[in-house]
């Protein structure tokens, strides 16, 4: 029996309908397709994601669903790896091409992606992958690189009709072979976490243009306010249900209509920027692994599991960064600052080394983006050796964003009762205090892990600006972007 000549779209971290290339290329083939979404069990189980993640994509993938049967369309959803599920599809069908986004993720992503295309290869099949948010594959140096993406940004939507798209109707002997159970995890509400999907994207995106960013400058580094200040943005476009164009465009359309025309500038440079952090570990892929500059691989070699476990917890007894880490924890959100300084106090004031922290953080942000992530982790722990030192004090950075202590008291309810002008340094608290205000340091809250932040800071700052200033790091900073874009794109 001859078999049936189908294509195939892969949907990845795309998870949206509009400006789709991929989606748009299958709808004028003259072929059917099938409409693809993978649960790859070894991406699963990686140490950078939490079912957090994988709820927002089940999340995302059924609004993709309801939106696709009113075309009459489907989206086969599984639980394979890939290439065993391509496998299996080729014994069914004639495969002719593939369409997907390119993927600019961990190292497992991109080994995936480097077997299928010897597995695509060797099966005389077509794939063809297409640029994701202007971000450039195997690009040797970023020189012109922001015209180049203004450029892009002002191209165009790929917007798929969905009504010229032929669809492949999944049989049921396909389904007999292809593993379509999807953990009942997955699909369990998300209390604190934000709500998958290209209709919450939208929502979101105009609330903030057309009312939001009045609050968004101010707001920006505070914890608190900026769960509402900020555009909320981040975790659709991780997951791709919406692209970065899309928002540059709509943002561009509506300039006039904003109520703060400087909170959108703002915003909108900073979309300039998650392009730019991703393009730059597209080209220096390795630094998910090891130092970005090499002549910082000799410091922080001891390790203390007893304070990165308090750290991971929110037991640190520094009521700021106790109270950042819970909430990250509980809702997948942080604003940027605070996890600046997260990493800052794991870096610096307890002197840990990075990699730890980095996958602890990857499975608790809800918008975990692998280049900006590895980008902005190594920026913080100092050890990209050509920007300023950041040390970041824990204690003054609750006395500016959260002054009256209201985002501490949510998080840390042991010190819900302690007065404004105590609540950032609790330890200072008389006997009397700690009897009045409920809150036993060392009891009910935890003693600081550190005893003093200046010190710290100052045993960090030698040790940093002394690297820094070395030849072997100056040495080390030369020719690695050309050599590691070679070797790995």
């Amino acid at each position: 029996m001859e078999k049936e000549t189908i294509n195939i779209v892969w949907f990845k971290r795309d998870l949206r309908l509009k400006d789709h290339a991929p989606l748009k290329a299958a709808a004028e083939s003259e072929n059917p397709s099938l409409l693809v979404y993978l649960f790859e069990p070894s991406l699963i189980h990686d140490p950078h994601y939490d079912v957090r993640h994988w709820r927002f994509v089940w999340q995302s993938l059924t609004d993709m669903m309801v939106k696709l049967s009113e075309h009459d369309l489907e989206l086969l959803v599984a639980y394979e790896e890939a290439e065993t599920f391509f496998d299996r599809i080729s014994d069914q069908y004639d495969l002719k091409a593939v369409y997907s986004h390119e993927e600019t993720g961990i190292d497992l992503t991109y080994q995936r992606d480097l077997a299928m295309k010897m597995w695509f290869e060797t099966m005389d099949i077509e794939w063809k992958e297409y640029q994701t948010n202007a971000v450039q594959r195997g690009l040797m140096h970023r020189d012109g690189w922001r015209d180049t993406w203004k450029s892009t940004m002002d191209e165009p939507q790929a917007e798929p009709n969905l009504d010229q798209l032929h669809s492949v109707r999944v049989s049921d002997n396909i389904l007999d072979i292809i593993n379509t159970s999807i953990p009942n995890r997955f699909k369990e509400e998300t209390g604190y976490f934000q709500t998958g999907g290209e209709e919450k994207a939208w929502k979101l995106l105009k609330s903030f243009i057309h009312e939001r960013c009045s609050d968004y400058n101010a707001s920006i580094s505070a914890p608190g306010p900026a769960r509402t200040g900020c555009s909320r943005l981040s975790p659709h476009f991780t997951w791709g249900n919406m692209s970065i164009k899309q928002a540059v465009q709509y943002a561009d359309e509506h300039y006039d209509d904003a109520p703060s025309k400087r909170g959108l500038r703002s915003f909108r440079s900073r979309l300039g920027w998650h392009c730019h952090f991703i393009q730059k570990f597209e080209s220096e892929p390795r630094i998910e692994f090891e130092n970005m500059n090499r002549g910082y691989d000799d410091i922080r070699r001891e390790w203390n599991e007893e304070k990165f476990q308090a750290w991971k917890e929110g037991t640190t007894g520094f009521p700021m960064v106790d109270a950042c880490m819970r909430s990250v924890i509980s809702t997948g959100y942080l604003n940027f600052r605070m996890r600046a300084m997260l990493v800052s106090f794991l870096t610096h004031h307890l002197w840990l080394d990075w990699s730890k922290g980095s996958l602890h953080l990857a499975r608790q942000f809800l918008d975990f983006e692998p280049g900006i992530h590895y980008s902005q982790f190594q920026m913080q722990a100092g050890t990209i050796g050509v920007n300023t030192i950041r040390i970041y004090n824990p204690i003054k950075q609750g006395y500016d964003h959260d002054p009256d202590g209201e985002f501490i008291r949510e998080w840390v309810p042991e010190l819900s009762e302690v007065p404004r002008d105590l609540i950032h340094e609790p330890w200072e608290m008389s006997e009397m205090e700690q009897q009045m205000y409920g809150c036993r340091i060392g009891t009910d809250y935890p003693a600081p892990i550190i005893e003093d932040v200046k010190e710290s800071y100052k045993h960090a700052s030698k040790i940093l600006w002394s690297k820094k200033g070395s030849n072997k790091v100056k040495e080390e900073n030369k020719g690695i972007l050309r050599k590691h874009v070679k070797n790995r794109r």
